[in-house]
Order: C-alpha cells, then sequence, then structure tokens
C-alpha cells in the first residue's frame, strides 16, 4: 500500500503540473485503516490560503509606527491595511466509511478559553476572549459553479446615517437553491468536546443539523435576567465550574477558574463530524473525521471519482466570532478510485 501510494502521488503531482488541468484539487487516496502519524506525514499536501479577517496578537504595540497609525486611523477614507494572508495544509484520507480532513495552520496565539472566567480573590472576572475556528463549506449538491465560501457571505442590516455606517457580514444564501453543508470546529466550544457542529445555510441564514441552542452562556446574569448589567461584564459570575459543579457555595481561591460558556453535547446528525485538534509550538492542527454517507439530505455525500468530486471553502476565525479569513479561489475535493493505484 505504501509503494502504490508513492507512485500515485506522483502521478497526481505530475497531473497537477498540467496546463490543462485543474490546479486547486485536494486528492484523497483510500486506507484499509484509520490514517495514522506516518501517513499524514506522507499524504499529498494541498495549501489552501485564506485571505481578509483579523490577526490576534500577542503584543502588537511594538509594530506601531507611524504608517500604522496612518492606516488604522478611523478618520482616514482608507481604513486600516489588510493581515497577511494564512496559509492551512490541507490532506485527506478515506476509508470504505469514513473521510479524514487534517487541517493545520500557524497561529501564535491559543485561543479555545472563550470569555473564560478567572477570580481575583474578590470578583469574578471574564478574559473578554473570543475562540479560534474553522469553517468548511460544502457545495453539497455540487451546482455552484466556481464554488468558494462568497456564495453564502453576505452583507446584512447594513445602513448609511451621515458619516457612520453599520452592517455586519452574514451567513446565507443569496437566493434560493441548494443547501450547503458546513462543518464548524470552535476551539473552545466544540474542541473541547472533540466535534465540529454539522450545520447548513439555506436563504434565512445557518442552521443546525438538528434545531436548538447547543452553546449557552455560563454567567449568572443570563440565568437571572431580572439582574441589572450585561452579561459577563463586572458583577457577573459563572454558575458552574469546569466539573460542572455549582460555583454556589465553593470555597474560592486566586487559582478558581471557570468555563465562560456550557457547551451540550451534540446528538443525531448535528453529532456527524467529528473533531481531534491540538495547539503547539504556535501551530494548530485539527482532523475531522466524517461518514462519506450519513444518510441525511443536508449533508454532503462523498465518493470516488472525479465526477464525484465536490469544491468546498474554508474560513478560519483567530480569535473572533465575526472577522473570519476566507478562501477566494474554488477548491475541490477528489477521492481517488482505487483502481488508479493498482489495488
Amino acid at each position: 500500500m505504501r509503494f502504490n501510494s508513492l507512485i500515485l502521488i506522483i502521478f497526481l503531482f505530475l497531473l497537477s503540473s498540467c496546463t490543462d488541468t485543474e490546479p486547486d484539487r485536494l486528492y484523497a487516496l483510500k486506507l484499509d485503516h484509520r490514517p495514522q502519524a506516518a501517513d499524514w506525514d506522507a499524504a499529498l499536501p494541498k495549501t489552501v490560503t485564506v485571505k481578509g479577517g483579523r490577526l490576534n496578537k500577542l503584543n502588537p504595540l511594538p509594530e506601531i509606527d507611524k504608517d500604522t497609525v496612518h492606516t488604522s486611523t478611523a478618520s482616514c477614507h482608507h481604513g486600516a491595511g489588510l493581515p497577511e494572508p494564512i496559509a492551512i495544509d490541507v490532506r485527506a484520507f478515506y476509508t470504505a466509511t469514513d473521510l479524514y480532513l487534517r487541517l493545520s495552520w500557524v497561529d501564535s496565539t491559543r485561543n479555545d478559553n472563550i470569555r473564560g472566567w478567572s477570580y481575583d480573590g474578590s470578583a469574578w472576572h471574564s478574559n473578554g476572549d473570543f475562540e479560534d475556528g474553522i469553517g468548511i463549506l460544502w457545495d453539497s449538491e455540487r451546482k455552484y459553479p466556481d464554488f468558494t465560501c462568497s456564495y453564502a457571505c453576505h452583507l446584512d442590516d447594513f445602513g448609511v446615517s451621515g458619516q457612520s455606517f453599520r452592517g455586519h457580514n452574514r451567513m446565507k444564501l443569496f437566493k434560493p437553491g441548494p443547501l450547503l453543508d458546513l462543518w464548524n470546529w470552535k476551539a473552545g466550544r466544540t474542541g473541547l468536546l472533540a466535534f465540529a457542529d454539522d450545520r447548513y445555510i439555506d436563504q434565512k441564514g445557518m442552521h443546525g443539523d438538528l434545531p436548538g441552542e447547543l452553546f449557552h452562556p455560563n454567567s449568572l446574569r443570563q440565568v437571572r435576567p431580572q439582574m441589572k448589567g450585561e452579561v459577563f461584564a463586572a458583577g457577573d459570575r459563572p454558575v458552574y465550574d469546569y466539573d460542572g459543579v455549582a460555583i454556589e457555595g465553593q470555597t474560592l481561591t486566586l487559582y478558581s477558574r471557570a468555563p465562560g460558556y456550557l457547551t451540550d453535547a451534540p446528538t443525531g446528525d448535528r453529532a456527524d463530524v467529528v473533531a481531534r485538534s491540538f495547539w503547539q509550538d504556535g501551530r494548530w492542527t485539527l482532523v475531522l473525521r466524517r461518514a462519506l454517507d450519513t444518510g441525511s439530505e443536508r449533508d454532503a455525500r462523498f465518493a470516488p471519482g472525479e465526477e464525484s468530486a465536490i469544491s468546498f471553502g474554508i474560513s478560519l476565525m483567530d480569535n473572533s466570532l465575526y472577522e473570519h479569513y476566507a478562501s477566494t479561489v474554488p477548491q475541490t475535493l477528489v477521492l481517488v478510485p482505487t483502481n488508479v493505484s493498482g489495488k
């Protein structure tokens, strides 16, 4: 298997170098076992570049100079300069039953403790952080030409008043059409439970494959609306600790911590995408696994051969909920038939 895979990798490399062949292909070889570290190391890599977004830095102040001040001042007509694109290393395998994707990218800051709580000896404080994340959007029915995430990213609720402008991006279809399958990994809220939220997008927006909200602020003000003040602001506190035990009545110390959000374990169609992730030496690595065919009409179905290739787009969040990087070049996943490798 390893020798045949090496021959196939060389063949695919030469194929992708031909001028009449679409270069933005992610090829998945078939394995008879769950991919191991050695398999991932030998896999054919595909670099997907994502652009835009907002880069989270530990200490951006030393990099500020006159030009930075000029381009980031609100009164400047051209606004702040865009951050450098981020390269995501994407690799894929499949077995008789499952698809496996591995994504790896540089991120100098690990953000997987969204709005986490800490106790200072007299009061609780939320860290104010958000979280890192990845979204993979699939053209489930292969109906959108030159597919990218732009098919579902639209400016919504916008308006102009004098010199001020409001608006935010919302993921939804611009007009009625085939559903898009979305896998949404959140470093804190889903990563700690080893899943990616299985969702879909239609003209109304994003929806879970099973309805309902999985993510809940761990906030006393959230559960007691009669309390004045904002959730996570001064005077608020967590309800449960990391073990799910009520905070009230506990003896607190300077080391007391609590999650900012509580996540319900997904069930049914919402739990189709398994996600294992780790951050090491300034780099995230995320491995996703999903059945080739879940049987759900809302999910993409994966099968070998060019005729079954599915286009996809990737978005990346760096300690942000909205300001995301996104791929702008059409990408396509191809499951290589086993007869190509001689098996």
